[in-house]
């Protein structure tokens, strides 16, 4: 297990793809010391609002951002599944694809919150380890926001280093808190912040901070999220 190459796994609805998805990635793919980040664009994620912008325009930012990457790989694998996309189903078609990686779905702390409610999540994590991302200032803690579930499944399958991932093939879960990377830039953004900077003409200069420049020019050149 110790030769075994390792792949992370960032999924969403990329409406649109920001610094705030990519860098925290980036950081959990240089603490684990991944070979591959693979980006997965959903189609209809069943905990989430439908995304405005069509499945296509989404894959291309994401395309962009991944030309411009050495890690990033763009799948869009989900965008060709009628229906709700599972979780479930994307890991057991990696896994055949990459029967011999040691696979690490990366997630935010408002997935974590309801992952007890997703499609048969037992056998998720039979699949692979889960990385947990927070913003800053927001490090987690039990608290009320917690379900008596979550608590539960964290008792079972938290761990806090790497190194205990690295032993298994599957089955963990860790924060990205406990990675101790001291460059993490994690970055208090989301997608609904980004849309609500290019609704306002002219286009706000902090979009320029917070997308990559090709993703900010598709943009711009399609008029998306005016």
């Amino acid at each position: 297990m110790n030769n075994t190459k390792s792949i992370g796994i960032l999924g969403g609805t990329f409406n649109p793809i920001h610094i705030g998805h990519t860098l925290p990635a980036q950081s959990v793919a240089k603490s684990l010391a991944l070979d591959k980040l693979i980006l997965l664009p959903a189609s209809m994620p069943p905990h989430k609002e439908q995304p405005t912008i069509s499945a296509q325009h989404r894959a291309k930012m994401v395309e962009l951002v991944c030309k411009d990457s050495t890690i990033f790989e763009c799948d869009t694998r989900e965008l060709n599944r009628d229906g709700h996309s599972y979780t479930l189903d994307t890991l057991k078609e990696l896994n055949a694809v990459y029967p011999e990686q040691i696979l690490y779905f990366i997630m935010g702390m408002d997935s974590l919150l309801t992952f007890t409610t997703w499609h048969k999540y037992q056998e998720i994590l039979s699949l692979c380890h889960i990385v947990v991302t927070t913003r800053p200032g927001h490090p987690f803690h039990h608290s009320k926001k917690t379900s008596v579930e979550t608590d539960d499944l964290l008792s079972q399958h938290r761990v806090k280093t790497s190194q205990a991932c690295k032993k298994k093939k599957s089955g963990c879960i860790i924060f990205s808190q406990d990675l101790n990377v001291q460059d993490s830039p994690l970055l208090d953004i989301s997608s609904t912040d980004i849309r609500s900077l290019l609704n306002k003409a002219p286009i706000s200069r902090e979009c320029t901070r917070f997308m990559h420049k090709n993703v900010l020019a598709y943009i711009k050149k399609h008029q998306l999220y005016r």
